[in-house]
């Protein structure tokens, strides 16, 4: 990006936990967009008040991009979510004022909102699932946006809207803007609602999480895009990202929030060359990088010689293929995985990576028999589980377990925590109560969430703190088999970092397999053994991590490593900051 106009980078002086405002190198050449000053936010819960945020400052310019990075809970997306006046029904701004366009938006009445959101701030929430409407195709809900708040009539904005959603990097946008929203990836999902905040042409983006559930090439696209309206038309961007990478590539500005405050603010190279808060260098310290693999443990209880022979899971030229909708009078198939083979042993993790909609997750749904295969064939532990039903199926759902991709989604609202977690033990009578809370209270403890937490239900949790729920769900039956659809995508990386290590740990001490999908490919090399790229629902390329991260063969795997978020940074990086890197 260009040089743009620096606010007063605010710090937090760990002395007397206020805010410290240094004096700028040069002065600011225009007026903040956005001023939040003061701003504090409380939910009211079973248990009382919860205090979320705490006295946080900050400003965005015009044509800057403004990250705030932090924990999952540290306060970046209820903050997000206090600025456009969109808190959950228990939540309240208790004081501070949010200053936008000569107004502060927390005294305008609901009406006036409406006036503001849409047309002059654009929201990309972090859930797609939860977020689009399920009756409404996706085309006219980014329709409904323009003729809502632009020029568009009810003839043209169809039209319009397949427009928007090709800026927002969808593909094939005319078939996808016909397609409901459970009839596309999760990927394509948080396009479709970066389209809508993108459609009114705001002056202010505030993008919560908004590429966390993308791959890392269609993030490239979107970003960029991002930057282009933060260049070509003054658009501000208010980025709330646990991705350190995109922080640093992206925004010009970085505000590191722990505990509901902001304890860090400033220039992006300042912060990430000579971070002064403790918390930030750990944050630093955190990030998984995609050149370097962190020690692996092996495993200590290795399966005896027949074991080892056998895989424990085998695809055999599987084929799954999906009606499209009808186009020009004609009905259309997608052949989402096409003759896709490979092999997983025991103790080890084989991970699939490529682009939304590249056939990853559905080849997962495969495996774990939630869906039929066209043709094709799956063999788990010997025995070929293809047409499986009955008690048969009943044992694999109990040997290969699921953790999900949308914490959101997959967690009964009803049920506390500790109902979230002894389900699965329930279902299969393991233990006693006691027994199964037992195992509910370690399964928390080991991927770092309180015991308290148990009491608690789903919508009291942060997103990256449902996550982590869902994958204690997932091992409380100690499976032989974990498929992990991007079980990380929504954790900060300090979190990020303790699970794939916990994931680690326990694929050393049992010898689980993990069929591990993600777009991160600097966590896919913390965490695989090997590594097979999918395109158009083929396996283009296969291979260890090592040689696949070091010496990719097929260029659509060049095209996906260079498209890493961070590498901006860090080939900018200066020798100090390098040094510290290695210690």
């Amino acid at each position: 990006m260009g040089p743009t106009a620096m606010t007063a980078p605010t710090t937090n002086d760990p002395g007397t936990g206020g805010n410290m405002t240094t004096t700028p190198a040069a002065a600011p050449t225009s007026e903040p967009l956005l001023e939040v000053r003061g701003l504090s936010v409380s939910y009211r819960t079973r248990g009382g008040t919860v205090q979320a945020v705490r006295g946080v400052d900050l400003d965005v310019w015009p044509g800057q991009v403004t990250a705030v990075v932090g924990e999952s809970g540290s306060g970046k997306s209820t903050t997000a979510h206090a600025i456009v006046r969109l808190l959950a029904a228990n939540g309240g701004i208790d004081a501070g004022t949010v200053r936008f366009g000569g107004h502060d938006l927390t005294t305008l009445s609901e009406r006036e909102l409406r006036t503001v959101r849409g047309a002059r701030i654009g929201l990309v929430p972090q859930d797609p699932t939860v977020s689009l409407n399920p009756v409404k195709r996706v085309g006219e809900q980014v329709a409904e946006v323009l003729r809502i708040h632009g020029p568009a009539t009810r003839r043209s904005a169809p039209v319009d809207a397949i427009a928007i959603l090709e800026r927002a990097g969808m593909p094939d946008a005319a078939t996808r803007a016909r397609q409901y929203p459970h009839e596309l990836s999760g990927g394509m999902r948080q396009r479709a609602l970066i389209a809508i905040a993108i459609a009114g042409g705001p002056r202010l983006i505030v993008a919560d999480e908004p590429t966390s559930a993308l791959d890392v090439t269609v993030q490239r696209v979107i970003l960029d895009h991002l930057q282009h309206l933060t260049e070509e038309s003054g658009t501000a961007v208010l980025l709330v990202t646990h991705d350190l990478g995109v922080a640093a590539d992206r925004a010009q500005r970085i505000v590191v929030m722990s505990e509901g405050r902001v304890v860090e603010a400033g220039p992006t190279r300042d912060i990430l060359d000579d971070p002064r808060h403790e918390y930030t260098r750990r944050l630093l310290a955190s990030a998984p990088s995609p050149t370097t693999a962190r020690p692996r443990a092996t495993v200590t209880t290795p399966p005896t010689a027949p074991e080892a022979a056998t895989p424990l899971v085998e695809v055999r030229n599987a084929v799954k293929e999906f009606r499209l909708p009808r186009a020009g009078g004609s009905a259309r198939t997608l052949r989402a995985v096409d003759d896709v083979s490979f092999t997983l042993h025991r103790g080890r993790t084989l991970a699939l990576v490529g682009e939304s909609g590249s056939g990853k997750s559905t080849t997962a749904r495969l495996v774990l028999r939630l869906t039929d295969p066209t043709s094709g064939h799956i063999v788990f532990d010997g025995a070929d589980v293809t047409a499986a039903r009955g008690a048969r199926a009943r044992e694999l759902r109990r040997r290969a377990q699921l953790i999900y991709q949308n914490p959101y989604a997959s967690l009964d609202p009803r049920f506390s925590i500790a109902e979230v977690i002894t389900e699965p033990l329930r279902a299969f009578g393991v233990g006693d109560r006691a027994a199964r809370r037992a195992r509910a209270r370690d399964l928390l403890e080991r991927v770092a969430l309180p015991a308290s937490t148990l009491e608690r239900r789903p919508a009291e949790l942060s997103g990256g703190q449902r996550q982590r729920v869902a994958i204690a769900r997932a091992l409380a039956l100690s499976p032989d088999l974990v498929v992990c659809d991007e079980p990380v995508s929504a954790l900060d990386v300090s979190v990020q970092a303790q699970v794939l290590d916990l994931l680690a740990e326990l694929q050393a001490d049992t010898g689980v397999a993990y069929l591990f999908i993600s777009h991160d490919l600097s966590v896919v090399r913390q965490i695989a053994h090997e590594v097979a790229v999918m395109r158009s629902g083929r396996i283009v390329e296969t291979g260890t991590a090592e040689d696949l991260f070091a010496h990719p063969r097929h260029d659509y795997t060049r095209e996906l490593l260079a498209a890493i978020p961070g590498g901006r940074h860090t080939t900018a990086a200066s020798p100090s900051r390098k040094t510290e890197e290695h210690a």
